[in-house]
């Protein structure tokens, strides 16, 4: 598995094609982030520095292409830490 390889995974595809429901099932011990949710969303945008330290051990963040910013905030964290597996991030597909 890739995880066992990488820090960090995206899953891609077509909308509504499972990637949020394979990313809970594979990764149960990670906590879900929904960036569709305009709550979460400002948040993160609010301050993503912080927003980001919430999550030092990895987390799923679905949708994450709603917030362009955290690719600038990711390979610093990803860097100071050599875990594998730390993030999952799903994106969909643009055809």
């Amino acid at each position: 598995m890739y995880l066992s390889q990488f820090r960090a995974v995206c899953i891609t595809g077509p909308r509504q094609s499972g990637k949020t429901t394979l990313s809970k099932m594979l990764f149960k011990k990670h906590p879900y982030v929904n960036f569709e949710k305009p709550d979460t969303q400002a948040k993160a945008e609010e301050n993503p520095a912080a927003f980001l330290q919430q999550y030092n051990s990895g987390a799923i963040f679905d949708e994450v292409q709603r917030l362009p910013v955290l690719f600038r905030y990711l390979p610093e964290i990803l860097d100071n830490n050599q875990s594998r597996g730390q993030f999952i991030l799903t994106i969909p597909q643009i055809a």
